[in-house]
């Protein structure tokens, strides 16, 4: 069974337990953020990958995709709202990633705090 972060956040408990349900029995739970827009779907972050629902994914089919951190090339942030956090950093509800042999993936989350969060986790694991 997956484990979860002292510090782990999420937005609602059914997306959650979806997350749950395709960990791997060691693998540490991070967030599970839900997505703005109708049918969006949502994302989780554990210590080994970011995991996200994907109504639209190869057409028609649902989808949970998964992108190990390791696949991950660069994490970009929107500055679509024009504040500064915390050091000097722009964040705004957006942010995108860039897989190796996948198409960029876009987020948009419900607030500039989730997606400053999201960002952190990802950081995290790609300057190991």
């Amino acid at each position: 069974m997956a484990k979860y972060a002292d510090d782990m956040a999420v937005d609602k408990k059914d997306q959650l337990e979806k997350i749950e349900g395709i960990c791997l029995p060691d693998e540490l739970i991070r967030a599970v953020f839900d997505l703005k827009g109708a049918g969006s779907g949502f994302v989780g972050f554990t210590d080994k990958r970011v995991i996200y629902y994907d109504k639209a994914f190869l057409k028609s089919k649902k989808a949970m995709v998964s992108i190990p951190y390791a696949r991950i090339t660069s994490v970009a942030s929107e500055d679509n709202k024009g504040f500064l956090l915390k050091r000097g950093f722009f964040v705004g509800d957006t942010l995108t990633i860039n897989p190796i042999g996948m198409e960029p993936q876009e987020f948009q989350f419900r607030g500039g705090d989730k997606a400053h969060h999201a960002h952190n986790i990802i950081m995290e694991y790609l300057l190991e």
